[in-house]
């Protein structure tokens, strides 16, 4: 996708060192940032200066090659997995791509193992960008149906940011629209501010302008009553971690954006790449849900006056917060689950149909 007209990846590997877009600086700054050890992965990761499960899984990826470029030491490897792991806890694509790179790190020499490292990181990379584009392929099928009967521009609704900057390429909620607007379906999107972070505003519009697709930031309570009225045609949005029954774990608000829909007869659809389903959990409460720092919540960053960028204390300095990042979405508010292998119900049948 693109950013100035010029089209990039959200990371890549260059000259011994892995690149990333530093997300915390958009939409004010576009800084490419260095990543040269595993603790500036691991950093880069907890400080969200890339988020969005399936980035996360690949910058982990690439993580595990940089502590194998500091030391070929097994234990100094096993440890930066470990690391890796706790970084982030509820994204279940971070555990997975470790899992995947230390699997197939097995038993290889030393003089052999970076080059593999490097190989599987790119290998894991460029899978999600296929299966992004084809999540778009499939979602784009529902868009299609639903502005046949319409015949007017359609207006989707999308909660924090599932765009490319969240992935490698393309994005998951954002791909289906990607697609649609190439293919000259005229859309328009309801973006989610997205509280505390704001990465509806700072990083979904972002990208859509740079895509010269219309949408309107809108704060987070407002979808409700934009359902209510008929302004909704349908949502999409991603997951940071779907369980084999359906249930979705995605940024704290969806769950009221799907009642909202339910209660509207909205279509509200969940765009994934098989990578982001825990086929382990089987209860939605034992899920990890991580609890930021409330200091998220308690201030804000824009640009002032003089184009610098600022931080300032909106909340009383003696009240407390609480910081939930997630929050669970039962499969019964789910229309569909679109992947990179098809659309299917949320349900266990639905998916063993298509991950058999």
């Amino acid at each position: 996708m693109r950013i100035q007209g010029k089209e990039y990846r959200t990371i890549w590997y260059e000259d011994n060192i892995v690149k990333i877009i530093d997300q915390t600086k958009l939409p004010h700054q576009f800084i490419i940032k260095d990543l040269k050890s595993v603790k500036d992965a691991i950093n880069a990761i907890k400080i969200m200066e890339v988020r969005g499960a399936p980035l996360i899984g690949g910058t982990a990826a690439y993580g595990i090659a940089l502590a194998i470029q500091e030391s070929t030491d097994k234990k100094f490897i096993n440890k930066s997995a470990e690391e890796l792991i706790q970084s982030r806890p509820t994204a279940i694509n971070l555990k997975w791509a470790v899992d995947r790179m230390m699997k197939k790190l097995t038993g290889i020499n030393s003089d052999q193992i970076l080059d593999i490292a490097l190989r599987e990181a790119k290998e894991i990379c460029d899978e999600d960008e296929k299966f992004c584009e084809n999540i778009g392929i499939n979602g784009l099928k529902i868009i299609e149906e639903i502005y046949n009967k319409k015949k007017s521009t359609l207006n989707i609704l999308t909660h924090c940011n599932a765009g490319w900057l969240a992935t490698i390429n393309w994005g998951t909620a954002t791909s289906p629209i990607y697609h649609a607007h190439k293919k000259g379906i005229p859309v328009h999107v309801w973006v989610d501010e997205t509280r505390p972070r704001n990465q509806g505003a700072n990083l979904t519009s972002y990208e859509l302008n740079e895509e010269e697709i219309p949408n309107t930031i809108i704060a987070d309570n407002t979808g409700g009553i934009l359902m209510q009225r008929g302004k909704v045609d349908m949502c999409i949005v991603g997951t940071d971690r779907t369980l084999s029954n359906g249930d979705v774990c995605n940024k704290i608000g969806t769950y009221l954006k799907a009642l909202a829909a339910h209660d509207n007869e909205v279509p509200f659809y969940v765009a994934l790449p098989s990578s982001t389903i825990d086929w382990n959990i089987k209860d939605a409460k034992d899920i990890p849900i991580e609890e930021r720092n409330s200091e998220e919540l308690s201030h804000v960053e824009g640009v002032d006056e003089n184009n610098e960028v600022k931080k300032v204390l909106i909340y009383p300095k003696n009240s407390k917060a609480m910081n939930l990042a997630f929050d669970v979405t039962p499969a019964k508010y789910v229309t569909g689950l679109i992947t990179e292998r098809g659309v299917s119900k949320a349900s266990s049948e639905g998916l063993k149909k298509l991950f058999k």
